[in-house]
């Protein structure tokens, strides 16, 4: 069975912190694919948050998230995390966990999560 599993969304107000996790069940080890957090907002598009390499060695982050976010991933344990902290109104989405395959045996492979809701407010 193959997906994506988001957890630790939720409702926290302006400064808090919260983590995401996202549980992988893919067709090979984690360490096969690039790990990225994005999020959406009704009526627009969805935009990325953060990405990790598929070792973890390389980590970029959108400007909205830089300094405030980090993301991490275990692949031994299939999962990936985004650490939020400084929350602010406008982090307010649907966060989704993707997977895109690196190695030649999965390159073609890409799935999203279902997403989990954040909501930051007063």
């Amino acid at each position: 069975q193959v997906y994506l599993e988001e957890s630790g969304g939720g409702l926290v107000q302006p400064g808090g912190s919260l983590r995401l996790s996202c549980v992988a069940s893919l067709p090979h080890h984690l360490a096969n694919y690039a790990m990225t957090w994005y999020r959406q907002v009704p009526g627009k598009e969805r935009e990325l948050v953060a990405s990790i390499s598929r070792l973890g060695s390389n980590i970029d982050y959108a400007e909205a998230a830089k300094g405030r976010f980090t993301i991490s991933r275990d692949n031994d344990k299939r999962v990936m995390y985004l650490q939020m902290n400084a929350l602010k109104p406008e982090d307010t989405a649907v966060y989704y966990c993707h997977a895109r395959g690196i190695t030649p045996h999965v390159r073609d492979f890409t799935t999203w999560g279902q997403g989990t809701q954040v909501t930051v407010s007063s």
